[in-house]
């Protein structure tokens, strides 16, 4: 591990916090109190194959990260947890909206969010898929844990999961007695509080309530607006959640679930840099004249932008969910999950970041989206077995306008002859999208010997999409349809070489559904539909406690991608803009990822992780432009390192200190998929701390932290534009301030 060093462009600190990466550790555990906090090899469970079992005996690549850590680690949103396990990057790009994530597992994933669009990755809470890029970067207050599956998982999870899928579980109702008070305040402005209750109310009835609210200062401001609606970079956000259990009989449960969440917010970050012009001849790719760095505010976070709300962001959402596990007899149980969920935002961003109207698009957009799922699982003797059938409605939108795109525009908006500048083409756009999914899967597993165990599953996706759009360059609204359908499957082998260790081999396939373009600015002719994308990995892996006081995660993986659906420009039809997406390439990822834990002493531990990762597009189509073989996918890290020591000291009377550090670290990569400097993204490490003080009932705790201590600033995203690269920048600075819990124990 050390003779690596040299070879993985790392800083100082790096150099330092890797030697603890050599350091056996496991994924991260969830623990309800001090006493469990300190147990670093309790059993872990997880359901990552929608069943109940144990974290080292899934053969699988997964990471569980508890409450408990969540919490250590100051987590608070979903893209926190990109920065904590190994070959996942979680980024935003989304018209400058907070609530937009765009998650990469093994160098798949997808950056847009336009309604045609589909994840690489799936985003589920308590095992109902969210349809939407929007939305998913989730708060995560009252979380039981976060379970992320790395690998293609086309057969349990099936379409949109190329890369893997993130599984977040809610704490159930009456899982615990308990009401919860949680305050924050810190630096640049934050404030926080979360509400939380667990309570039985009868034998059969129980209910658990959650609320949160949390709001932080901007980094920057809309220096030529007079009244700007936000700050850049600002949060805010109220959100909740309300959960009734039902135990109707002894064999059966209902679980209904409703949650809401308002977000209004500044645009991230951003700013632009100028690059050559690709073609001063060509007034779509040229320079602009008008446009130079003097231009820029002073401050990178400032925004010079002359448009009027496009400083603000907002997104609101809701959903509910109705579960029911009835244990039909000793062998069969049947599992029922309906779900509806609706989701709203504005954004937009000035594309050249300047006072300028060059180029602005304000945008909004919704989806409404329903899904039903029924399963038969059973156990019986050796076998265990999972199936069911699902289906899934999304019906949505996106729309932008008034906006502009003229390389030309002068302050005023005119040309030296006097006409206006824009090329008067281009005012709005809409495209919708209206989405049925079915599918019916069984996943199984037989038991050879005591020590031996096979398994593999099989899945029929089918999905149905009719679309339309209008764009300046349409002489009419255009509407096309398309049908998608594939077959997945897994195939897995585990062995137990001793009581706390197993090793496991598996082949998987997974696929990406189809759609259509997202920006056909060309003209009607390019709003036509792509095929799936479709994966085969390869992998192996190690898991256990291979000593009293380590243990360890290991897995090796080869994956396939072919019929890739490659976005990129056509300069001749309305350059600058994602115009073109065809099935034109191919691609293979290959790596290795560790997962670490050990415990030094009887209070102090260290957990770490470390991917590996080499992807690369194996193939690209003639006639693609601005992609090429060789070429890196984008947002895709080679190395990522997370180091978490963890120290706890017991005082005379009975209370506790608990030091928590954490260290994560991304290697530089690509905004796009393709070699170009000035997309090149460079390598970020952040640090972060928990110093607490929990009193000897274990009531009450109060915490000192600091959030990216040494104020990093790194881009998130970086999109190559006629004549210069936009460029999104992080908004999770420094931060320091004091936690404050309080539990009152119901019993």
């Amino acid at each position: 591990m050390i003779t690596v060093l040299p070879r993985l462009g790392l800083s100082a600190i790096s150099a330092a916090v890797l030697a603890a990466v050599a350091l056996p550790s496991t994924a991260l555990a969830e623990q309800a109190n001090v006493e469990q906090e300190k147990q670093v090899f309790e059993k872990i469970e997880v359901t990552a194959r929608k069943r109940t079992e144990s974290l080292f005996e899934t053969p699988t690549a997964i990471t569980s990260i508890g409450a408990s850590d969540i919490d250590k680690a100051n987590i608070s949103n979903l893209d926190d947890i990109g920065k904590f396990v190994p070959n996942l990057n979680i980024t935003r790009y989304g018209v400058g909206n907070a609530a937009h994530a765009s998650v990469f597992i093994r160098g798949i994933g997808l950056q847009d969010h336009v309604i045609t669009t589909d994840p690489g990755v799936g985003v589920y809470v308590d095992g109902v898929y969210l349809g939407r890029q929007m939305g998913s970067n989730l708060s995560l207050p009252n979380v039981e844990r976060v379970e992320v599956l790395r690998g293609p998982q086309g057969t349990l999870y099936g379409r949109n999961t190329l890369g893997g899928a993130v599984n977040v579980i809610t704490k159930q109702p009456g899982a615990e007695e308990v009401a919860r008070v949680e305050a924050k305040i810190g630096s640049r402005g934050r404030l926080a509080t979360d509400l939380y209750t667990s309570q039985t109310l009868t034998d059969t009835l129980s209910f658990s309530a959650s609320a949160s609210y949390k709001e932080r200062d901007g980094v920057g401001k809309a220096i030529n607006l007079a009244n700007p609606e936000k700050e850049i970079g600002e949060e805010q956000e109220f959100s909740g959640r309300l959960a009734l259990r039902w135990q109707a009989t002894n064999d059966l449960v209902v679980t209904a679930a409703f949650d809401g969440v308002e977000n209004e917010s500044g645009q991230s970050p951003y700013t632009i840099e100028l690059t050559d012009p690709l073609d001063s001849n060509d007034p779509f790719n040229g320079d602009f004249p008008l446009l130079d760095e003097s231009m820029l505010p002073n401050n990178p976070d400032d925004l010079a932008t002359t448009v009027a709300g496009i400083e603000s962001t907002d997104y609101s959402g809701w959903g509910g969910s109705v579960t029911a596990d009835w244990q039909a007899s000793d062998v069969y149980s049947v599992k029922f999950i309906a779900s509806k969920r609706s989701s709203e935002y504005t954004g937009g961003l000035d594309d050249d970041a300047v006072a300028l109207n060059l180029s602005e698009f304000p945008e909004e957009g919704g989806a409404d989206q329903y899904s039903f799922e029924l399963q038969l699982n059973g156990t019986y003797d050796s076998w265990d077995f999972v199936s069911g059938l699902y289906y899934f409605n999304e019906d949505g939108f996106t729309s932008s306008g008034p906006f502009v795109f003229s390389p030309w525009n002068t302050p005023n908006g005119l040309l030296n002859d006097g006409q206006t500048a824009s090329f008067g083409g281009y005012g709005y756009f809409d495209i919708n999208q209206e989405t049925d999914a079915y599918a019916a899967y069984i996943n199984a597993s037989f038991d050879v010997t005591d020590l031996l165990s096979i398994g593999g599953g099989l899945r029929y996706s089918e999905d149905k999409k009719e679309a339309n759009a209008l764009f300046p360059s349409f002489d009419a609204r255009k509407y096309v349809s398309a049908d998608f359908d594939e077959v997945t499957w897994d195939v897995n082998a585990s062995y137990q070489l001793t009581r706390d260790i197993n090793v496991y081999a598996q082949v998987q396939k997974g696929y990406q559904s189809g759609g259509f373009p997202p920006r056909p600015f060309g003209g009607p002719d390019q709003f036509a539909a792509f095929d799936e994308t479709k994966a085969i990995n390869y992998e192996i892996g190690f898991k256990g406690q291979v000593h009293e006081n380590v243990s360890m995660m290991v897995a090796a993986f080869v994956t396939d991608y072919t019929d890739l659906a490659l976005p990129f420009n056509d300069p001749t039809a309305g350059g600058g803009f994602v115009t073109i997406v065809e099935n034109a390439g191919e691609s293979k990822a290959q790596g290795i990822e560790l997962e670490t834990t050990v415990a030094i002493t009887d209070d102090f531990s260290v957990r770490s992780s470390i991917g590996y990762l080499d992807s690369e597009i194996t193939h690209v189509d003639e006639g693609v432009i601005g992609i090429g073989k060789g070429d890196a996918p984008a947002l895709t890290p080679r190395w990522t390192v997370m180091v978490a020591p963890s120290y706890f000291h017991d005082l005379e009377h009975g209370a506790t200190i608990a030091v928590n550090a954490s260290y994560s670290y991304r290697s530089d990569m690509q905004g796009q998929s393709v070699t170009r400097a000035s997309e090149h993204i460079d390598s970020r490490e952040l640090l972060g701390f928990n110093i607490s003080y929990t009193n000897a009932e274990g009531d009450m705790e109060v915490t000192l932290y600091g959030e990216n201590v040494l104020n990093e600033v790194y881009d998130v995203g970086r999109l190559q534009q006629s004549g210069f690269v936009g460029v999104m920048r992080s908004n999770d600075r420094s931060e320091f301030g004091i936690k404050f819990k309080k539990e009152f124990w119901l019993d």
